[in-house]
């Protein structure tokens, strides 16, 4: 059940407060994407009829050719999964279908406080984690956060400020218009603390693509794949937990 499994991340992530694992002063965001179960065969024309489609040469794996076919998120859809979206990371990889994970974590025990499942697009992970921030860190107590090249916008650090979190964001120096962060904001020894503590949100990203078997979702749409995500984050919590509070030998 959705909401029993959206509870139970919680739970999780309660013990671990009241177990003083949590500090409220320094997080990271970032994100991953998850791929769709759906292949890329299945990404037709939004118009297309199901009479207008040529019969398969073969019903188990039909060959389908898209050489010349010009295909996006605004003309075309997965039929198997509509609500995944043809993405790729950054220039030179392969597209695919797929959804965006979105994590928040607290730098001090490395232990994941928010996890979420959207659309994948390119202002997804500025938005999801603008929401996280905004839910779980912001308000009248200062805080940092840490956040790799992409974060580097305008808008995303404007935010940030807004909500009083200091954006330790890796600078873009190739982007047009220059990075979002200067020199008043980088030459604090914590700016470097927090760029170095970032790259920790990696290791849950792999244990939950290798161990947590969320590569490539096995449920269909945001919603059911949102639900195997805070089991995951659930787990990989626990076991983090687990070796936080272990009695020094």
């Amino acid at each position: 059940d959705h909401d029993v499994a959206r509870e139970f991340f919680a739970e999780v992530v309660a013990t671990a407060r009241r177990k003083h694992l949590l500090s409220n002063d320094h997080f990271t965001v970032d994100g991953t994407l998850i791929e769709a179960w759906a292949s890329l065969k299945s990404f037709r024309p939004k118009d297309e009829k199901p009479e207008d489609r040529r019969p398969p040469d073969d019903p188990g794996n039909p060959t389908v050719d898209f050489h010349g076919e010009k295909r996006s998120n605004e003309t075309h859809r997965s039929t198997t999964d509509p609500e995944s979206r043809l993405y790729r990371k950054s220039n030179g990889t392969t597209a695919k279908l797929c959804f965006m994970g979105h994590a928040l974590m607290e730098n001090r025990s490395c232990l994941i406080t928010d996890l979420r499942i959207t659309e994948a697009s390119g202002r997804a992970e500025r938005e999801a984690a603008a929401e996280q921030l905004f839910e779980h860190v912001g308000g009248n107590h200062r805080a940092t956060v840490g956040a790799d090249k992409a974060y580097d916008t305008f808008g995303f650090v404007e935010r940030c400020r807004e909500m009083k979190v200091t954006p330790h964001v890796a600078q873009n120096t190739r982007r047009t218009g220059g990075s979002a962060i200067d020199a008043r904001t980088t030459r604090h020894s914590g700016y470097a603390v927090s760029q170095q503590k970032r790259k920790r949100i990696e290791e849950f990203f792999g244990w939950m693509k290798t161990v947590g078997g969320l590569r490539r979702t096995r449920f269909k749409g945001i919603e059911r794949t949102q639900l195997a995500a805070w089991l995951v984050g659930a787990a990989y919590n626990m076991l983090r937990m687990t070796k936080l509070l272990q009695t020094p030998a």
